[in-house]
């Protein structure tokens, strides 16, 4: 298989945007899966992505032949972190949104599950949740509080000694979550509160229908629109003692999963630059003015260079985090360096993209719009890249900018 091949979008005849081909890092298993991957994305996302980010809708009908491909967990089937990185970036290229919710249910709730649940939830819960039979959301983010969750949550959780149905503990949820991916049809959510008692962080796996449970999608996005983002409200929401997560008594233990979903994060700043390096190479080549193409203007070239640079330097920042990650040494600082690194350039990247496309490039017809508009979301979540300056910044100094 050549360069250009694996790519699946690369023009005929060009190299591949993997300039440095790291995917040759990848085990022959591990980019025949990929090769799967590309194949099912190629015909079943595609072609139809821009049309949902249009219409706000989430395309649950492809979600038994996502879940066929056995992509769910990836490290746990023995896979490389580094092969669960280019699996993430590979979707965002196609389709930040499916993406999105593939890493909010597969890397916050299930791997909270295998992270953190008791051997009764993962039997009763992981094989569906691993296989898409049912949805996972992760209720962390709340109206007030986002980049100081860990210190500002209000939604409260109060235990009652004998207040389940089977005469065991249970706990009562009073309190609202914002902004959460999947939030408007999953069939259970991770919910963080805090512990009246002493104030300590747990955490809860909800049933989304329980009564108390009321959730509305947040209309009116700009970007990852095809995500259906929630505000939920928990009123006197009675959840059993057997539904808490037993491993979880404080928020650092919420801070290894966020971790891992900051670094997919930051794979998905990866893909949003293949996407736009991908679209803006094909319309230089295509698009002809002054009667010659576009890409044989040198200005053209120096963009598509740069926004190649960008990505490939990208690409080679989360690789050594994914050598890292195997090793289980990649620690708070590293990553949010390089998700700051990473959103960095995938703006200027972007930004490029569209310019390049001109008039064009507003539109979604062209896909370009859309890849700009979704790297907004992907700059500000799992870490603003405001915030995880500031986290490496401490790191670098020993002192903190935050508070």
């Amino acid at each position: 298989m050549t360069r250009t091949e694996m790519t699946g979008t690369a023009v005929a005849g060009l190299p591949a945007a993997d300039f440095f081909d790291y995917e040759s890092l990848l085990s022959a298993a591990e980019q025949a899966k990929l090769a799967q991957l590309r194949e099912f994305l190629a015909a079943e996302v595609a072609p139809f992505a821009c049309d949902w980010w249009n219409n706000a809708e989430f395309p649950a009908h492809i979600l038994p032949k996502l879940a066929a491909l056995e992509l769910s967990a990836p490290v746990q089937r023995g896979y490389s972190n580094l092969f669960a990185g280019i699996v993430i970036a590979e979707m965002t290229r196609v389709d930040t949104s499916l993406a999105t919710f593939f890493l909010v249910h597969h890397d916050l709730f299930v791997e909270s599950l295998y992270g953190f649940g008791s051997d009764e939830q993962k039997a009763r819960l992981l094989a569906d949740a691993a296989n898409l039979r049912t949805t996972g959301a992760f209720a962390l983010t709340e109206p007030d509080h986002g980049s100081d969750v860990a210190g500002g949550m209000e939604t409260r959780a109060r235990r009652v000694p004998g207040g389940a149905a089977d005469g065991g503990d249970a706990w009562v949820l009073n309190g609202a979550k914002r902004w959460i991916g999947n939030g408007t049809f999953c069939d259970y959510m991770l919910v963080w509160a805090r512990d009246e008692a002493d104030g300590g962080i747990r955490g809860f796996i909800v049933d989304a229908t329980l009564p108390g449970v009321s959730r509305s999608r947040i209309e009116h996005k700009i970007a990852l629109r095809t995500v259906q983002n929630a505000d939920i409200v928990f009123t006197d929401v009675l959840v059993a003692e057997a539904d808490r997560f037993a491993g979880i008594s404080s928020f650092e233990d919420t801070n290894e999963l966020l971790r891992g979903s900051r670094i997919m994060v930051a794979w998905q700043a990866v893909g949003q630059q293949l996407a736009a390096f991908d679209v803006a190479r094909q319309h230089a080549v295509e698009r002809r003015q002054f009667g010659r193409p576009l890409a044989k203007f040198q200005l053209v070239q120096q963009q598509l260079v740069t926004m190649l640079g960008n990505a490939v330097a990208s690409i080679g920042m989360m690789v050594r985090v994914a050598q890292l990650q195997d090793r289980g040494a990649a620690d708070m600082p590293q990553v949010a360096l390089a998700k700051s690194y990473v959103s960095a350039r995938m703006r200027e990247t972007v930004a490029m993209g569209r310019s390049l496309l001109g008039g064009n490039g507003i539109v979604t017809d062209y896909r370009m719009a859309k890849i700009f508009a979704d790297a907004e979301a992907i700059y500000t979540y799992e870490g603003s890249f405001e915030i995880n300056t500031l986290i490496a910044g401490r790191a670098v100094t020993g002192v903190s900018a935050i508070v």
